[in-house]
């Protein structure tokens, strides 16, 4: 198992800097007579775990890019985001990168630093993305208590889904002490609005001063207690591997390899030849591009079975 990523790691700076996005869905919701679908989308901080969710009308670019635009005017603007390969996705990239580069050159040398970095995970490689699949998963469960099968109208889906984000920025992260005595747990709301949660009165501790005097001094003390207990209680409890511990060979350029599809039988799974790795940090691949025919394919080494070579 490979250590953490670099986007989990983002320690001291701003929430939703790394930014892991993804849709689900959809939802019937009641349009005068009639039932039209909507589709949510969930903006998951990397490193703090916050979320930020949001309503698609519709699973094209156009609306993407609309949520990533209310997105960026109420939480900031991420330095990367990573997703995996939805054609809203990758559509909105290039849209974004086809306007970058119909501008002059003047304002591209004024606007370069201000580009977003997209990083897209391979195909049918769902732990890729766990961190934000793990959210989408409590999402869904929420959902499922509040509304059920029942219909209900824009309004009341959109509501349901902000007081669910509510509830996921006020998990406490790590272990949480039974002892009053003991400082609050540490949680995405402390750093999005100063306090554990939305619902409760916002917390004053012993060394800090009055918030009406000095509510810039509060608002630091409230983030480097926010690190603090994250680097102490909640980053230890990352580093932990409980799966893939035997050690395997990596695959190399021009091993003869069959591509795992649950869709296809085995006889018919497409075999073909690698040329291409992209190994990580630690020098394991993770993932490969196979060449079959005249077509490409990239996939995880989750999806890959190396056959042997075949003598001559």
């Amino acid at each position: 198992m490979a250590d953490l990523p670099p986007a989990r790691l983002r320690i001291h700076q701003p929430v939703f800097y790394s930014t892991g996005i993804d849709c689900f869905g959809p939802y019937l919701i009641k349009f005068g007579r009639r039932n039209e679908k909507r589709w949510g989308i969930i903006f998951k901080c990397m490193t703090t775990r916050a979320v930020h969710i949001d309503l698609l009308t519709s699973m094209d670019s156009d609306s993407f890019l609309m949520a990533l635009r209310r997105f960026i005017a109420r939480r900031g603007k991420p330095f990367e985001i990573l997703s995996d390969q939805g054609t809203n996705f990758k559509g909105g990239e290039r849209e974004l990168w086809d306007a970058y580069t119909a501008l002059q050159p003047e304002l591209q040398a004024q606007l370069e630093s201000q580009q977003i970095k997209f990083t897209f995970n391979p195909p049918n490689a769902p732990h890729f993305g766990g961190c934000w699949e793990r959210e989408i998963r409590s999402l869904k469960t929420a959902l499922q208590v509040t509304l059920g099968a029942q219909t209900v109208t824009e309004e009341v889906l959109r509501t349901v889904l902000i007081e669910i984000e509510g509830i996921l920025n006020a998990k406490p992260l790590g272990y949480t002490s039974s002892d009053i005595a003991d400082p609050d747990p540490v949680t995405p709301n402390i750093l999005l609005m100063g306090r554990r949660d939305a619902s409760l009165p916002q917390v004053t501790y012993q060394d800090s001063e009055l918030l009406s005097r000095r509510r810039w001094r509060h608002s630091q003390l409230l983030a480097d207690h926010f690190w603090r207990q994250f680097i102490c209680n909640y980053l230890p409890s990352l580093q932990t591997r409980q799966k893939w511990m035997s050690e395997t060979d990596n695959l190399r350029i021009g091993e003869t390899v069959m591509i795992v599809d649950p869709q296809l039988p085995r006889a018919l799974r497409p075999v073909g030849r690698i040329v291409q790795v992209f190994p990580g940090k630690d020098n394991r691949v993770r993932s490969a591009e196979i060449k079959v025919k005249d077509r490409t394919y990239l996939r995880p080494v989750t999806k890959i079975i190396c056959l042997p070579p075949v003598t001559e």
